[in-house]
């Protein structure tokens, strides 16, 4: 069996391993690998990985060593060519053309709603990995990426409270997430933040105001709060001058992490949730499953309807939150 494995969207620290995973779970049944460059743009380019000499095969010796690589290998982007009406038409036709069986594909949502798309138009299998640090993906706990971009924002976050304990002042955080304020949630929590700004609950400056004026009677010097970027507010630079006409009693400073999340070494736990799902994936298509995400709940692989997963976004745990604002009492 020919495969195709493509990453798409955002990257996310773990891509490289679980591509790793494929191609090693892919030797147990004598399946080839074919790495696609640059994701959907790629695939429509007909832009195949170099197996160095070995036409376009992903190897053992070209996995060599990604367990613990940031980024990925293949490469990623997002497509504007793949979103067009013919877009999925005509890479079903690449596909074909150049015998693929399957397809897996590793990204988020606009990623997994490709997948979905192509499995409309070509009648290879198709399988979705989520691959996000946003979390937000529907049929899974954790996305690939999610967990080594917890420990950079808590890594920030604890540099940042030495200025700020030095200069008696707050920083404001800004975290990636549009849709799900996991990211900004959990590391709030795991960062010793008392407040947190996500998309999923609306801003409320008073009330924020009245906390941080609490928290400076009671001697408190010095503040981190985290913003999602896709707070209402509109990201933590609206926040701060907010908060300012709010009559917030802490000089403000703010810090936006950016990409910086996306990159570095995956945490242990990323390298072993891309393994189990990579093995999961070729399992998957072992099985004569299409159509469908691996993720992983309850420390068990779930095989989930890539309609079912696209159809919203993952949303906050109540748990969590109510963990946060306990801390923070």
């Amino acid at each position: 069996m020919r495969i195709g494995v493509l990453c798409s969207g955002g990257d996310s620290p773990g891509m490289n391993p679980c591509i790793r995973a494929i191609v090693r779970a892919s030797g147990l049944y004598r399946h080839e690998v074919v790495g696609i460059r640059h994701g959907y743009q790629g695939l429509l380019d007909a832009d195949f990985f170099d197996g160095g000499g070995r036409y376009n095969v992903l190897g053992i010796r070209e996995v060599s060593g990604l367990t613990s690589r940031g980024g990925t290998i293949l490469h990623s982007s997002r497509s504007a060519d793949y979103s067009k009406p013919d877009g999925p038409a005509r890479a079903a036709e690449i596909l074909t053309r150049h015998h693929f069986d399957a397809l897996i594909v590793i990204g988020g949502n606009g990623s997994l709603t490709g997948a979905l798309d192509l499995t409309r138009q070509w009648k290879g299998q198709v399988i979705g990995i989520p691959g996000t640090i946003d979390n937000d993906v529907l049929g899974t706990d954790a996305t690939i990426g999610f967990p080594t971009a917890i420990q950079t924002a808590v890594e920030a976050i604890d540099k940042l409270r030495d200025t700020a304990g030095s200069h008696d002042m707050m920083f404001i955080v800004e975290v990636m997430g549009r849709h799900c304020g996991d990211l900004a949630l959990r590391t709030a929590v795991a960062g010793g933040c008392e407040i947190v700004a996500v998309p999923e609950i609306p801003t409320d400056i008073p009330k924020i105001v009245e906390k941080l004026k609490y928290y400076r009677e009671l001697g408190k010097r010095s503040m981190v709060m985290v913003v999602a970027e896709g707070d209402d507010m509109g990201g933590a630079y609206n926040m701060m001058n907010a908060l300012k006409e709010g009559g917030s009693p802490y000089e403000m400073r703010v810090v936006v992490l950016g990409h910086v999340q996306r990159g570095g070494t995956p945490c242990p736990g990323d390298r072993l949730l891309a393994a189990v799902l990579g093995v999961g994936a070729i399992e998957a298509i072992q099985h004569g499953e299409s159509g469908k995400m691996v993720g992983y709940i309850n420390s068990k692989l779930k095989l989930s309807p890539l309609e079912e997963v696209i159809a919203s976004h993952r949303e906050l745990t109540d748990g969590m939150m109510h963990l946060l604002d306990a801390l923070s009492t």
